[in-house]
């Protein structure tokens, strides 16, 4: 089924909207409670296209899995069945990759279609393959289908050649079963990276992270049951306080963690973006007050490069793209690992923004501008999100195709966008 979405620009936004449950937390989550002996209980869970398959994909494995209300799931995974997997899920979405890990603790011997998910440039899996193969995994690669088998996997001390979130948690998951130390240096320790972690913990493993991107997996425990809160989205905070910037009066955006989100409120607040923050929750989260820019008037241009955890995130550029239309002067904005997170752009240009694509890498954008309704494309998940922010400033109407790739990371965008002001059509065809 595909999804479109018709927006009529203009309108000025006014009010609360809560941000969902961490998408990149979510999934990992879910596969991780393939090593659980007993009931998981996950709270705030986002209602998105990546959780409904990620779910699917369990229950393919034999797996109870349940809704227990809007936002929790009950996960009991002690009859699971490696063998049962769905190939077409598994190439649909790039996040079933975290299936590796749990599958190969687990059962030691399964076989995988390669991962799909969005185009977002080369994307190989090399580092899981390396990092694996350490624990002492024989990882044959016939085609597009990955066979792994491990007669015995040993703890070990591990050396990341780069900074990859999902090879970090496929280690961390292999590793936590096992007798002994695993070192994993180079880790990737981005809010979800630390969320599983504490997830594990207290489920009763003993992990610990230290300074300098080094994770010590002490394992041999049996896992218990464990309830387990997601934290809120930084993403989409990142995707909605571009909007409430741009598109919003007053905004208040609840639901929001400020440890996990530091680089992207210091990059608002120098672009001249007014954000005020509440003190924090139970949670540790905060509401954050943003408000829109007056008419006439413009904010200030930047620069900013996608660096790994506690650097500026990769998925968070794509709306700061939006907000450098609107920002006197020159912005640069980088992206030295995704050859394809700037596939957006001739769209944003086509709307009237001034952008120059220097390399598949990086984009100068000249700013201000008035952008202007077009028929655009969603082509993967950040693009079609910063689409529909630029939609909702831009004069006339704007339609994004291919829109379902929205809903693979933000929950009912578009009906929340709508109780605080925005006017967006969605057609299901």
């Amino acid at each position: 089924m595909a999804t479109i979405l018709t927006i009529q620009g203009g309108r000025r936004l006014k009010g609360e909207i809560t941000i969902a449950g961490n998408k990149n937390a979510a999934t990992p989550l879910i596969a991780v409670s393939l090593l659980i002996s007993g009931t998981v209980r996950l709270t705030n869970v986002p209602r998105i296209l990546d959780v409904f398959n990620m779910i699917e994909l369990l229950k393919g494995l034999n797996v109870s899995i349940d809704w227990h209300g809007p936002q929790e799931l009950w996960i009991d995974a002690r009859s699971a069945d490696s063998k049962k997997l769905d190939d077409d899920l598994v190439k649909s979405m790039r996040s079933s990759v975290l299936l590796m890990g749990p599958l190969l603790a687990r059962f030691k011997k399964f076989s995988l279609s390669e991962p799909g998910g969005c185009i977002l440039g080369n994307r190989p899996l090399e580092t899981h393959y390396g990092a694996l193969a350490q624990l002492g995994a024989d990882i044959q690669v016939d085609g597009r289908h990955i066979r792994v088998s491990a007669k015995k996997l040993v703890p070990t001390d591990i050396i990341l050649p780069e900074f990859s979130v999902t090879a970090t948690e496929n280690i961390i998951m292999a590793a936590v079963g096992l007798k002994g130390i695993t070192t994993i240096r180079g880790a990737a320790i981005e809010p979800h990276v630390q969320e599983l972690i504490q997830f594990l913990n207290s489920a009763g493993a003993r992990i610990i992270l230290y300074p300098q991107h080094r994770i010590e997996i002490h394992g041999g425990v049996a896992l218990k049951s464990v309830e387990h809160r997601i934290s809120g989205d930084p993403n989409e905070f990142a995707t909605l306080a571009v909007i409430a910037a741009t598109a919003g009066t007053n905004m208040l955006i609840k639901g929001v963690r400020p440890d996990h989100n530091e680089m992207v409120l210091l990059k608002l607040k120098s672009a001249g973006v007014s954000c005020a923050l509440s003190k924090p929750n139970r949670f540790g989260e905060v509401s954050v007050s943003i408000r829109g820019i007056a008419k006439g008037k413009s904010y200030t241009s930047f620069k900013l490069q996608a660096l790994p955890f506690p650097g500026f995130p990769t998925d968070a550029e794509s709306p700061f793209t939006v907000l450098a239309t609107q920002s006197q002067g020159m912005s640069l904005i980088h992206d030295p690992l995704y050859e394809s997170r700037l596939v957006h752009i001739p769209d944003l240009v086509r709307m009237g923004a001034k952008a120059f694509i220097c390399d598949p890498h990086r984009v100068i954008i000249i700013g201000k501008t008035q952008l202007f309704g077009q028929r655009i494309k969603s082509l993967n998940l950040r693009a079609g999100g910063t689409l529909l922010a630029a939609g909702l400033i831009a004069q006339g109407e704007t339609t994004i195709c291919d829109a379902e790739i929205i809903d693979r990371g933000y929950q009912e965008l578009d009906k929340r966008l709508n109780a605080v002001g925005a006017d967006i059509t969605r057609i299901e065809t």
